[in-house]
């Protein structure tokens, strides 16, 4: 039931008990390719230097509504651009109370192939500069 959702390496690629590469399937595949696109800016891929997320660009921004509507925004995009297995429901992007620097990206979304809601917490420090 769940080969039609994908099956991958495991993110962080890692090794198992018997030597041989983890991959996961389902909707763990898509939980980790969510944080691949989150996490690798735009550039860095030289067969696709397209892929990723735009908010890499705000790491020295300063804490405040517009950066947390342009990050919003940033990942709101990518997700639609780059994962075509899920519908995105919502993107929060909300500053951690504790720890002023880090912006909590919750990205709630929905499987198409089944409709099974999931959701994600994305952790993205920024520096003000």
């Amino acid at each position: 039931m769940v080969d039609f959702l994908g099956k991958g390496w495991k993110f962080p690629i890692r090794v198992n008990g018997r030597g041989w590469l983890s991959y996961s399937s389902g909707a763990q595949s898509i939980a980790e390719a969510i944080w691949i696109i989150l996490s690798t800016p735009p550039n860095t891929r030289v067969m696709q230097p397209e892929f990723g997320c735009g908010i890499h660009d705000y790491i020295f921004a300063p804490n405040n509504p517009n950066t947390i509507a342009t990050v919003t925004h940033e990942v709101h995009s990518a997700l639609l651009r780059w994962e075509p297995r899920i519908d995105v429901l919502d993107v929060r992007v909300m500053s951690h109370a504790e720890t002023p620097n880090t912006l909590l990206i919750y990205v709630d979304y929905r499987i198409r192939a089944n409709n099974a809601f999931h959701n994600i917490v994305y952790p993205f420090y920024i520096n003000e500069g």
